[in-house]
C-alpha cells in the first residue's frame, strides 16, 4: 500500500541534499517531490493561519493528507510555509520507514517543536491523542475509517536486448590440384636418315606448354537464421491483502438508580428495626411484675 512521507527543511539546499541521499539509496526521482515556499508574513495566531491556508497550495496539499484534522493541517502548513518540503511516495511500509530515517538524518525539522517556536498553539479543548473536540459543553469523538484504495501502475520488470557482432573463424578445405611438367629426353641413335628425317632437316621450333591447376576461392553470404523481438501479453489476477483501521466507540450508560434503591432499602430496614425494638420493649414492660 502506497504511503506518503514528508520532510520539512529550513533551506532548499538541505532539501536537495535529502533528495540526493534518497536517490543514492534506490528511490526514483519520479517518486520524490520538492517544493519551496518562503512566507514573509508573520502568523501569530491560529486564526490568521487558517485564513492563509485556504488560498495556499501548501494548505491544500496538507488538507488532502490530514482531511478533517484541522489542527495537524494548520500546524504542518504553518511550518512548511517557511521552508522547503520533500515528499516521498513510498510503495510499502518498509520504504516509508527508510525514507523517514533518511529525511531525519539530513536535518528534517521537528514539526511540533518548530510550530511552538513560531508561536503556533493547538485549538483549545483539543486532545491530540483522542482527537476529541469540545464545543459549547458537547464533547465529540470523530469516527475515522480507512478505505483501501488499490490501483496499478506500469513498472519495468525485465526485457531482452539483441546485439549483433561480426566474428571470424578459420576454415579449411582439401582440394586435389594437377600440375603438368614438360620433360625433355635425348636418346643416342645410329641409323640411316630417312626421307622424313631429311624433310625435318631444317631450322624450326617445337613448343610444349605446361599447365597447372590452382585453387580459386570465392565467398557467398547466405541467410541461415533470423532473430526477432516480440511481446506476449498475459493477464493474471492478484489478491491484495492489507488491514484498514476504523474508530469504534463503546457507549456505556452510567446509572446510579440501584445505589439509591439500596440506600433507601437500608434506611427502611433501620426504621423497621427501631420499630420492632420499641414493640419488644413495651411487651417486656407489660409482662414484667408490677407493670401496669
Amino acid at each position: 500500500m502506497a504511503k506518503t512521507v514528508i520532510g520539512i527543511f529550513d533551506s532548499a539546499s538541505e532539501a536537495q541534499n535529502a533528495v540526493e541521499k534518497l536517490v543514492d539509496k534506490g528511490f526514483t526521482r519520479s517518486n520524490i517531490d520538492v517544493s519551496s515556499r518562503t512566507s514573509s508574513e508573520s502568523m501569530s495566531s491560529s486564526t490568521s493561519t487558517h485564513k492563509h491556508d485556504d488560498d495556499d497550495s501548501i494548505g491544500g496539499f496538507f488538507r488532502s493528507l490530514f482531511g478533517s484534522d484541522e489542527d495537524s493541517r494548520s500546524k504542518y502548513t504553518n511550518v512548511a510555509q517557511r521552508g522547503s518540503i520533500v515528499t516521498v511516495h513510498a510503495q510499502s511500509s518498509e520504504e516509508a520507514e527508510q525514507a523517514a530515517d533518511i529525511l531525519d538524518d539530513c536535518g528534517a525539522v521537528d514539526v511540533d517543536e518548530r510550530a511552538s517556536q513560531y508561536g503556533y498553539s493547538s485549538s483549545a479543548g483539543t486532545d491530540t491523542k483522542m482527537d476529541a473536540r469540545t464545543s459549547e459543553g458537547t464533547t465529540s469523538i470523530p469516527i475515522i475509517e480507512e478505505n483501501l484504495q488499490v490501483g496499478k501502475r506500469v513498472v519495468e520488470s525485465g526485457g531482452a536486448r539483441i546485439r549483433s557482432r561480426i566474428i571470424e573463424r578459420p576454415v579449411e578445405e582439401s582440394l586435389r590440384l594437377r600440375e603438368e611438367h614438360v620433360r625433355v629426353e635425348r636418346n643416342t641413335v645410329d641409323r640411316p636418315a630417312t626421307e622424313a628425317d631429311l624433310a625435318a632437316f631444317k631450322e624450326g621450333t617445337i613448343e610444349m606448354t605446361e599447365r597447372t591447376e590452382v585453387p580459386v576461392v570465392s565467398k557467398e553470404a547466405r541467410v541461415v537464421e533470423e532473430v526477432s523481438l516480440g511481446k506476449e501479453v498475459e493477464e493474471r489476477e492478484e489478491t491484495i491483502r492489507d488491514t484498514v483501521r476504523r474508530t469504534e466507540v463503546d457507549v456505556e450508560n452510567i446509572d446510579n438508580t440501584l445505589d439509591r434503591t439500596s440506600r433507601l432499602d437500608r434506611d427502611v430496614n433501620v426504621d423497621r428495626d427501631v420499630t420492632v425494638d420499641k414493640d419488644l420493649d413495651e411487651d417486656d414492660l407489660r409482662n414484667r411484675p408490677g407493670s401496669l
